[in-house]
């Protein structure tokens, strides 16, 4: 595999404040909102993936903080649009279900929203509190055989939002 400037990958919420860094600029300049029905988490252990859960929010869709960036083809002028989800530290609600990272779920609030939307707003001191583990809304998680085939391996349980 080998990726190209079009391949998009999650962003650290550690690298954002780190001048030339990937996601520096974009955090200024290009935030975005990704909305889910939900998200798959998968734990590792030696390698080896030891369990799958999907992640649905219950009443209404999930709002993720991400990146966008344009690119435009250097010798044709065509662009395509990417994005990345801005990751956090890991809930501790969450922790069994992996440990290393979560998305980083907005809460539905319209100011917040139109500001996190605002690329002239690029002053991102009020978005520190975004960059913390938070579960803004309660979340359905469902135990799966795998991602590709999303059949349920025990019952749903509720983590009840913060």
């Amino acid at each position: 595999f080998k990726p190209s400037k079009y391949t998009s990958f999650n962003t650290r919420y550690d690298k954002l404040n780190i001048p030339r860094s990937a996601g520096f600029l974009a955090y200024r300049k290009s935030r975005c909102i990704i909305p889910v029905i939900g998200f798959g988490e998968t734990e590792f252990k030696d390698r080896k993936a030891q369990h799958y859960h999907d992640m649905v929010g219950l009443d209404k869709p999930l709002l993720m903080g991400g990146l966008t960036r344009v690119w435009r083809h250097p010798k044709t002028g065509q662009t395509a649009r990417s994005c990345s989800v801005i990751t956090v530290p890991p809930h501790h609600k969450l922790q069994h279900i992996h440990s290393k990272s979560m998305p980083l779920i907005m809460p539905h609030d319209k100011g917040l929203i139109s500001n996190w939307l605002n690329p002239e707003l690029q002053n991102t001191e009020m978005f520190a509190s975004l960059l913390s583990p938070n579960i803004p809304q309660n979340l359905l998680a469902t135990p799966i055989d795998k991602p590709s085939t999303y059949q349920a391996t025990a019952d749903s349980f509720t983590i009840a939002a913060d």
